[in-house]
């Protein structure tokens, strides 16, 4: 699942999407990437804020995705710097923020959680679907 590029170190998966066991997959994989990366508790937070993108994207489309990590930010190496995760997905329609979801709604949360902790976050098109992406910084920005 992890690969090397000419960047540098990057991680790149399609998912099924009915591949719920996918989302372990791909954090244990984030997970090694990040194994020397940022200030303490943020590799675990890129590993949440994934697994939220990646979920919704099983949840809530049918043709699966692609997630795609990487790094940059100008700075050289892996240890410093940026990561930006990528979750593809195959459906035009936009996620929609929720600001408050239901206190009692087990779901509604996962945009709000990337839209409060990433450093940015954002939603692209591509040409057949769309991206939903967040960076980070590995000193906290």
């Amino acid at each position: 699942m992890a690969i090397e590029g000419e960047r540098g170190r990057g991680l790149s998966k399609r998912l099924r999407h009915d591949d719920y066991a996918a989302v372990a997959d791909v954090r244990a994989a984030l997970r090694e990437m990040l194994r020397h990366w940022g200030e303490p508790g943020r590799a675990d937070l890129a590993e949440l804020l994934t697994s939220e993108l990646v979920t919704n994207a099983l949840v809530h489309t049918d043709r699966g995705a692609l997630v795609t990590a990487t790094f940059g930010g100008g700075i050289a190496g892996p240890v410093a710097g940026r990561l930006r995760v990528e979750v593809r997905d195959f459906v035009s329609r936009h996620p929609r923020l929720r600001d408050h979801p239901p206190e009692d709604s087990t779901s509604g949360r996962g945009l709000l959680l990337v839209h409060t902790l990433a450093d940015a976050w954002g939603v692209r098109a591509h040409g057949v679907g769309k991206a939903v992406w967040f960076e980070l910084e590995a000193d906290g920005g």
